[in-house]
């Protein structure tokens, strides 16, 4: 079962110029509609999380980059949407591509941006903060529509719920792999996050409607897309908001 056209004027997206090859238990930037947010001019706060978020394994230093603002459909040239040059990527000092561990980078954009009808942030979850079993969240990307499917024009977004860590990291599930700064969503064999998806958001809305996000698109199985006992697993956004401040500050 694919997943669903995002059906939404609040979108953005990253774009980056140059060939990405991407791992097939690897999973673009995406975004999930937030809460309508006071417009801002800051660089740091235009994008998917309000930081723009990737993760490490799509970034070389052999790349220019670029970010797109404010696009949902690929193929055309959308009015509101808009590119970006690239300041400064931070990518945590600690990961490791081996055990994709701390799978999470930072991007300050080269310019401050305006928030518009296109283009808004998301709110970054409380630190530390762990989403209980079961709790309903949105995947949001560009990626594979099914398993060696063609990849979409149109933003896709998928009903995603939590899988707990007591659960995800079973020997059946994911085992050792899982770690406490990750959070494993889907694996219901139906609609998962598929390749082309990575660094994209895990988004949740909290008790006050605004939308949360959770996860960071890291890394998935290599049996398929939409396995079984095998949920996408995120990057937990809360493990890091001490880190994300850190480097905002910089």
């Amino acid at each position: 079962l694919k997943r669903q056209p995002l059906n939404s004027s609040l979108r953005a997206a990253a774009q980056l110029l140059g060939d990405t090859h991407w791992p097939p238990s690897h999973r673009g930037l995406t975004t999930q509609p937030p809460e309508p947010q006071v417009p801002s001019s800051d660089p740091w706060r235009a994008g998917t999380t309000g930081h723009l978020t990737w993760f490490p394994s799509l970034l070389s230093n052999t790349l220019t980059y670029r970010v797109a603002l404010g696009k949902h459909d690929l193929t055309v040239d959308e009015e509101g949407s808009l590119f970006v040059g690239v300041d400064t990527i931070y990518v945590h000092e600690k990961w490791n591509s081996f055990l994709v561990r701390n799978d999470i980078a930072l991007i300050k954009l080269a310019e401050p941006v305006e928030l518009s009808d296109t283009i808004q942030v998301a709110c970054l979850p409380e630190k530390d903060s762990v989403l209980p079993q079961d709790y309903p969240c949105l995947v949001t990307g560009w990626g594979r529509l099914w398993t060696n499917g063609p990849i979409a024009d149109e933003l896709q977004q998928g009903l995603q719920p939590v899988v707990g860590y007591a659960t995800c990291s079973r020997w059946d599930w994911w085992s050792f792999m899982v770690r406490k700064t990750m959070v494993c969503a889907g694996g219901d064999g139906i609609i998962s996050s598929c390749n082309g998806d990575s660094g994209g958001p895990l988004n949740c809305q909290a008790e006050n409607g605004a939308w949360e996000v959770h996860g960071i698109v890291s890394f998935g199985s290599g049996q398929g897309c939409n396995t079984l006992k095998k949920p996408t697993v995120y990057t937990r956004v809360s493990a890091y908001i001490d880190w994300i401040n850190q480097k905002m500050q910089l």
